[in-house]
């Protein structure tokens, strides 16, 4: 267990945490253990030809601070000295940031580890319930998030530590249930032959159910972004639009609940990220609750899950910082994922 220990040893401040997804990353820097957070610089991915630039110039020209370590949450698996993003053409390459950043000690974790580390930090005024019961203080947790793609994370305790436990879940297979479900089905956009979570629940997965509906209908699809979809749905505009989001929370109930059955969920299921804050309406509709607890024979059980829609608007930072001040309060596997600069 030598990768933990050298987590424990902590990180040499300042820090720079930077969350970066498909569309946009949020970078700041934490002076000392002891200082909050300092400004969030937010760019949009499209606008750097790499991290590295985005970082530099949109962060290190604007603070006489100059940051020693780095822990950055991405968007895809982390693999390898050259970790490419799943939605965006960004690479990180921790070795080069040393000389080109300045760095001396870069961690990568998946987005969704932070968002999970971001569960424990949470204050009850940053979370919005949706049904349930009361959370177990110990029990396992779930972060699940529609965003530019969709994402998931387990969040466990062991051995008085928190634990993150990443993973590609928005990428499993997702299938009708209902009658209406086999119309709207073979209308969807598959992605190399099959219909995943992420092809459904994430902006472009909102699209793609409106014009699965309209084409299961025969009627005209009007609008062509998700905020037009989700404000039509939400002000009962137009009709295609309030179905395909209400066959997009079914299915987020559907998947979260299958979720919560792998890990036993039972300290709650976390859903992040703009998407979820914007539809809590929707969310708060019986529709997703029920297709969140028919999960028989555990019914019973799944009624007592609570639910929360993470509202606080950079909950992925929140988590980074967290475990900048404090890394032996989570049990992060660092093996492969923290490079350090040799000292000369």
């Amino acid at each position: 267990m030598a990768h933990l220990a050298e987590a424990d040893e902590g990180f040499q401040f300042p820090v720079l945490i930077g969350d970066v997804g498909g569309t946009n990353a949020r970078f700041a820097v934490i002076e000392s253990p002891d200082a909050e957070t300092g400004e969030t610089t937010i760019v949009p991915t499209a606008g750097y030809a790499s991290i590295d630039d985005a970082i530099r110039t949109a962060v290190l020209e604007k603070t006489p601070l100059r940051p020693k370590s780095a822990i950055i949450a991405v968007a895809g698996p982390v693999d390898g000295d050259a970790i490419a993003l799943t939605n965006c053409p960004w690479v990180v390459r921790p070795k080069e940031m040393f000389k080109g950043l300045g760095l001396s000690d870069v961690t990568v974790l998946n987005d969704f580890e932070a968002q999970a580390l971001a569960v424990i930090a949470l204050d009850e005024e940053h979370r919005e319930k949706i049904g349930g019961g009361e959370p177990e203080p110990h029990a396992a947790r779930i972060v699940l998030g529609p965003g530019t793609g969709l994402g998931a994370a387990g969040l466990i305790h062991s051995r008085g530590r928190w634990i993150p436990i990443p993973g590609e879940g928005g990428h499993m297979d997702i299938g009708p249930r209902t009658e209406r479900d086999l119309q709207i089905f073979p209308n969807l956009e598959p992605l190399e032959g099959r219909i995943s979570g992420e092809q459904i629940l994430c902006g472009r997965g909102l699209v793609s159910s409106y014009r699965a509906v309209a084409k299961a209908d025969g009627k005209p699809a009007r609008f062509t972004t998700p905020a037009e979809i989700g404000a039509a749905a939400l002000e009962q505009t137009d009709a295609v639009a309030e179905e395909a989001l209400a066959f997009f929370v079914t299915c987020l109930g559907r998947t979260a609940g299958d979720l919560a059955l792998v890990f036993k969920s039972q300290g709650g299921v976390y859903l992040t990220g703009g998407i979820a804050q914007k539809i809590v309406p929707a969310l708060r509709h019986p529709r997703f609750r029920a297709a969140f607890e028919d999960k028989a024979p555990h019914t019973a059980m799944m009624r007592e899950i609570p639910v929360y829609v993470v509202t606080h608007p950079l909950a992925a930072l929140l988590g980074l910082a967290a475990y900048a001040k404090a890394p032996d309060r989570f049990g992060v596997e660092t093996e492969g994922r923290r490079w350090r600069a040799q000292k000369a």
